[in-house]
């Protein structure tokens, strides 16, 4: 008895967690710091253990599926995606550094943020196709 209980809340945390994490990387389309991917990856991870129902939707989302796939599937992401990706980012960035973060450290910070997203996805393989 113990044990499905322990199991069942489990699967609540694991449930509620991606559902998080979901919502995390929808926020994330549009504000610089907070990581899409990463958090769609861990939303994914959530929903393989928690539920099967939320992990294939979120396979099968219009926008977030091809993107998830292509990356578990270690097939790479798009060339327009990481295009876009580094466009929105720095353009997001320099317009907080200018005109958001007045202290030198945080414009310091932002700077070194962008840097390592910038390295990370350029080091992702990259997929030819555009997966249409």
């Amino acid at each position: 008895m113990v044990v499905r209980e322990t199991g069942r809340i489990r699967r609540s945390l694991l449930l509620t967690a991606g559902i998080c994490s979901t919502a995390l990387a929808i926020l994330g389309i549009f504000l610089p710091l907070l990581p899409t991917v990463p958090l769609l990856l861990l939303a994914a991870a959530c929903f393989a253990r928690s539920s099967p129902h939320c992990h294939a939707w979120l396979r099968e989302h219009r926008h977030f599926g091809p993107v998830l796939a292509a990356y578990q599937d270690g097939v790479g992401i798009p060339r327009r995606a990481r295009l876009l990706a580094l466009l929105l980012l720095w353009a997001s960035i320099l317009l907080s550094m200018l005109f958001l973060v007045e202290v030198l450290w945080l414009r310091l910070l932002l700077l070194l943020i962008a840097l390592a997203v910038t390295l990370y996805l350029l080091w992702l393989p990259t997929r030819l196709d555009d997966g249409r």
